[in-house]
C-alpha cells in the first residue's frame, strides 16, 4: 500500500518553494491526511521530504498558523498540530468556467474509475483491508463539517491500496481541484446519505475482487457528484 502523506509530501519546484511548500501542506490537511487534532511530521523530516529549508518551512507553517488551519505546541510532546476545528470554506454559489469544470470532471471520471479498478484487481494485504473499511466508516459516521475531509480520505484510500505512487499522487492532486469546486455548492444530507450507500458498493467490491462492478460503483458515484456540480456552477 502507497501512503499518501508520501505522494504529497513530494520535493517542491525550487521557484516558487515558500508558495507550494504552503500548498501541499493544505492539501494533506484538507483531504484528510493528516487529520484534525493531528500532528504533521516533525519539521526535519518535512524539510527533507519537501526539498526545502526549514526556513522556508516555518514560514509556510507560520501562514497557515494565521489562516487557522495549524497550531505549533512546545514541550516534550510539541509539533504542528492540525485544529479540531479549520476555517469555513467560501459560502457556496457563483458560476465557473464550463471548460475548466468539465476538465477537472473529466479527470476525476479517469483517475477514480481506474483507481477502483485495479485496486480491485490486486490481492489485498489484511492492512489494505484495514485501511479501505477504516476510512470508509470515518467517512459514514463524519459530522457535516467534517464531511469533505473523510470523503476524500476514503477516495484517496482506494488509490493508496492500487500501490501506485503515481496515481495517488495524481488523486491527490485532482481531488484537490474537485473540492475547490464542491466548496462552492451546499452540502445536501439526502447526497450526503446516498454517497456513503454508493461509496459501500464501492468497497465491498474491490475488496470482493470484482474489478468491473467496482469500476461501475465508482463511475455511478462519480456522475452523481458532477451532476450536482453542473446543477449548481453551469
Amino acid at each position: 500500500m502507497v501512503n499518501a502523506g508520501e505522494a504529497l509530501f513530494r520535493p517542491v519546484r525550487a521557484g516558487n518553494a515558500f508558495e507550494e511548500t504552503v500548498e501541499r501542506l493544505l492539501q494533506a490537511i484538507r483531504l484528510g491526511v493528516v487529520g484534525a487534532g493531528e500532528r504533521l511530521p516533525s519539521e526535519r523530516e518535512l524539510a527533507e521530504r519537501l526539498g526545502v529549508s526549514r526556513v522556508t518551512l516555518r514560514e509556510a507553517i507560520r501562514a497557515l498558523s494565521d489562516a487557522g488551519y495549524v497550531e505549533s505546541r512546545r514541550g516534550r510532546y510539541g509539533g504542528t498540530f492540525v485544529h479540531d476545528t479549520l476555517p469555513a470554506p467560501p459560502e457556496p454559489g457563483g458560476k465557473v468556467d464550463a471548460v475548466a469544470l468539465e476538465d477537472a470532471l473529466c479527470l476525476r471520471y479517469v483517475l477514480e474509475t481506474g483507481a477502483a479498478e485495479m485496486a480491485a484487481a490486486r490481492s489485498l494485504s489484511r492492512a489494505d483491508r484495514q485501511h479501505l473499511t477504516g476510512t470508509l466508516a470515518e467517512a459514514a459516521g463524519a459530522e457535516l463539517g467534517d464531511y469533505r475531509r473523510k470523503d476524500s480520505r476514503l477516495h484517496l484510500a482506494i488509490a493508496e491500496v492500487t500501490a501506485s505512487g503515481s496515481l495517488t499522487t495524481a488523486m491527490a492532486d485532482a481531488r484537490t481541484r474537485v473540492n475547490q469546486l464542491l466548496d462552492r455548492i451546499p452540502l445536501l444530507p439526502p447526497n450526503l446519505e446516498h454517497s456513503n450507500a454508493q461509496h459501500e458498493a464501492i468497497v465491498d467490491a474491490i475488496l470482493a475482487g470484482d474489478a468491473p462492478a467496482a469500476r461501475r460503483a465508482m463511475a455511478e458515484h462519480i456522475e452523481g457528484t458532477a451532476s450536482l456540480l453542473r446543477a449548481f456552477l453551469s
